[in-house]
């Protein structure tokens, strides 16, 4: 207990604007307010965060639900189940290093890109999103998928790469320097999934219920709050959180994330959008046997 709250250890997978909800949750005090004090740390990349999690270092884990199905599929008994997502598309902006007027998918075309580590969520929704837009990514460009997601943009800056897929706020630290451009958003390429959610151990699911329910109502809180508050309020709310940037700055970028429709209405995990994570994990050829909706997502009691 930290004063009378219960104290939830909680593993981020990334520290972005794209989570900003997240952030508005816990400065508002949403949290507290279900009795809930959030200990939240930085594990970076899904493999970090649920190792964190499966050796109970943290109660939660915060990272793309690809990540559970890889845990289910690998037999673990005591497996990661989903019970809230926090954003419902990729957070991945692609960043140009020459200006275009009016970009399309094909001017990718013989091009090189910086896409992300091979499996993870970023690089499979950007080639999902080429597929669906009759683009081959394995002949019509060159995706580098050698490159880990915290050194993408220095990566692009010092090397000459045409694209780079990158988050807030990385994206507009590269436009900020005069190296790149905003020409798309990978989310809307991708589709609706539970690009990033909130997962625990099945048996700290089963004996922290209401531990459990109280979190995903402050999550959900944050969530209506962001979608429904001028972005420079909420910018003033969570600008602790990110002292490298102005206010101005983290404004853009909230905004930015709001005017591309990234985060969700609600923290419910339907059973379409969740069998769609899988299809692109399908398609990237990541994943052999798709693991069932009902054991990996808990909807409440």
């Amino acid at each position: 207990d930290n004063n009378g709250l219960v104290t939830v250890k909680v593993a981020e997978v990334a520290h972005t604007i794209f989570y900003a909800p997240q952030y508005a949750a816990i400065a508002n005090g949403y949290f507290k307010d279900e009795g809930i004090n959030v200990d939240l740390t930085l594990a970076s990349g899904a493999d970090n965060v649920t190792a964190a999690v499966l050796s109970g270092d943290v109660d939660i884990g915060f990272c793309g639900s690809k990540a559970t199905i890889y845990i289910y599929n690998a037999g673990e008994e005591d497996y990661l189940v989903n019970f809230a997502r926090l954003t419902k598309r990729d957070g991945s902006f692609l960043v140009s290093r020459e200006k275009y007027d009016d970009f399309t998918l094909d001017d990718l075309k013989g091009k090189t890109v910086i896409g992300g580590r091979k499996g993870g969520m970023p690089e499979m929704t950007f080639e999902w999103g080429l597929k669906e837009n009759g683009i081959d990514p394995k002949n019509d460009l060159s995706i580098d998928t050698s490159v880990d997601f915290a050194a993408m943009e220095g990566t692009f800056i010092g090397g000459d790469q045409d694209f780079v897929t990158l988050f807030e706020p990385n994206a507009t630290s590269v436009e900020k320097q005069g190296l790149g451009y905003v020409v798309g958003y990978v989310g809307e390429w991708g589709g609706e999934v539970p690009y990033t959610a909130y997962n625990a151990k099945k048996s700290y699911i089963k004996e922290n219920k209401e531990v459990i329910e109280g979190f995903t109502n402050a999550v959900n809180k944050g969530l209506e709050y962001v979608m429904n508050t001028d972005s420079e309020k909420v910018a003033e709310d969570i600008l602790e959180f990110f002292p490298e940037l102005s206010l101005d700055e983290l404004t853009v970028m909230i905004e930015r994330y709001k005017t591309n429709d990234a985060w969700p209405n609600s923290t419910e995990i339907t059973e379409k959008d969740f069998d769609h994570i899988q299809e692109i994990m399908q398609s990237a050829k990541e994943l052999d046997k798709k693991a069932p909706y009902d054991k990996l997502v808990y909807q409440g009691s």
